[in-house]
């Protein structure tokens, strides 16, 4: 007897000819860039928390503050970075991002190579880090308003939902692949190396947006590139809505627990775990988010968005739990997974409950901050793991009690986000 065959509904029939005809070169070309840029990035960020103390010569404190502030620069200046782009163009500032990227890159690797000793030396290590750090992190700002805005133009009302979605999925594969790539390029050649990955990586990609890259064409109704005199003046506009700041203050909560991940989560499996696979160990968080992102969606998109964001918190905040109470390499690799579930319970409300709260006559202006949280998180985060790996964990018999801290922060962001809701929240948007 022949095995009957499921044939393909109309919607899934409808969403493989939108991938296959609704979407232009320029979409699949510039997603193909944000896939390959996120290797390099990730894959650096996994190993630089130890790169900076093995070989930058920092103590453990100074890198995660300076980490706090290379991410604190990268996601607070794609509000001002926006206009850059809008008056010069996509094309271009790839282009300066990928120039920089792969400056800044081989710069920082420099420090671990012994040709590059000499000239670190000369200027002085700190100062030369800080200094390349940030010269880095301001080529970054300009990857998202470029990629993000390729995606609403080259997209219709049909297939916006769809692009983005795309562009998504992609990040976080590029979030889980990166730190894979770098495991095997520190384990094999040496940790320094991962930064030149990186660099070669962005000169290939600037290569690639020299040749294949097209501008995207500007919409006929697009008002002209603000000045940034009024970028800035909109920018304190947005701080006097004091109902707007205090959720996304609360709101950064969440990543002062997600850049641990980034920040003190390498050095513990790498010093307390002795787990030199910790650029493996990190990707956890990420395929959480590739395999239950949709079916997570789902599942809460009955629930307020408030709610939705709170109960996400609460399992993300749990899971560090685990680790505090059972540390082990495995563990840790549950940790991440569990955070990584709360993390796609909450995201996708975030941008929904952000454009909610904003006058509906300067959502633009508003959602130009939606990455606050995360930069005053990262900020955060740099204290907060710098304290940890410094005060709770070192010479500790228990240095696994530093994830209680982390697990406490979270859980107090629950609260707050409670209260927030039965005090500040205005009842439309929840």
């Amino acid at each position: 007897m022949a095995t009957p065959t499921t044939e393909p509904t109309e919607e899934t029939r409808s969403k493989w000819d939108q991938i296959r005809t609704g979407f232009s070169r320029t979409f699949w070309i510039a997603n193909s860039i944000e896939l390959f840029e996120r290797f390099a990035y990730y894959g650096s960020k996994s190993i630089l928390a130890v790169f900076l103390v093995s070989k930058a010569g920092l103590t453990q404190g100074e890198a995660n503050i300076y980490l706090g502030w290379f991410t604190l620069v990268l996601y607070f200046l794609p509000a001002a970075a926006g206009t850059i782009v809008d008056r010069y163009g996509f094309k271009k500032s790839l282009a300066a991002c990928f120039s920089i990227f792969c400056v800044g890159y081989f710069l920082i690797g420099l420090t671990g190579l012994a040709f590059g000793q000499g000239i670190v030396d000369s200027i002085g290590r700190k100062p030369y880090v800080f200094i390349v750090l940030m010269f880095t992190a301001v080529g970054g700002s300009l990857i998202k308003p470029c990629i993000v805005g390729t995606v609403a133009r080259t997209t219709t009302p049909t297939t916006k939902s769809l692009g983005y979605s795309i562009y998504y999925t992609l990040v976080n594969i590029g979030g889980a692949v990166g730190p894979i790539l770098a495991d095997q390029v520190n384990n094999g050649i040496g940790i320094e190396y991962v930064l030149l990955m990186s660099s070669a990586t962005s000169f290939l990609l600037l290569l690639g947006t020299a040749a294949f890259f097209r501008e995207p064409p500007r919409p006929a109704d697009a008002k002209p590139p603000s000045s940034l005199a009024r970028v800035f003046g909109d920018m304190l506009l947005v701080f006097t809505n004091l109902r707007f700041i205090s959720f996304l203050v609360i709101f950064s909560g969440f990543w002062v627990m997600f850049w641990q991940i980034f920040f003190s989560f390498p050095v513990y499996v790498k010093d307390y775990l002795h787990n030199d696979h910790f650029a493996l160990v990190e990707t956890g968080d990420a395929w959480a988010v590739i395999v239950f992102a949709v079916p997570v969606t789902a599942l809460v998109r009955q629930m307020r968005p408030i709610l939705a964001m709170t109960s996400g918190f609460a399992i993300a905040s749990a899971s560090w739990l685990l680790l505090a109470f059972s540390p082990s390499s495995t563990v840790a690799v549950i940790t991440l997974v569990v955070f990584g579930i709360g993390e796609a319970m909450q995201s996708p409300r975030f941008y929904e409950y952000v454009s909610d709260l904003a006058p509906k006559e300067q959502v633009g202006t508003f959602m130009g901050f939606a990455f606050l949280p995360v930069a005053l998180g990262s900020f955060g985060a740099g204290f907060v793991g710098a304290y940890l790996l410094e005060h709770v964990a070192k010479d500790n018999p228990h240095p696994e009690q530093m994830w209680l801290y982390v697990s406490g922060i979270g859980f107090a962001t629950v609260i707050l986000m409670l209260l927030y809701d039965r005090f500040i929240a205005p009842k439309k948007t929840n």
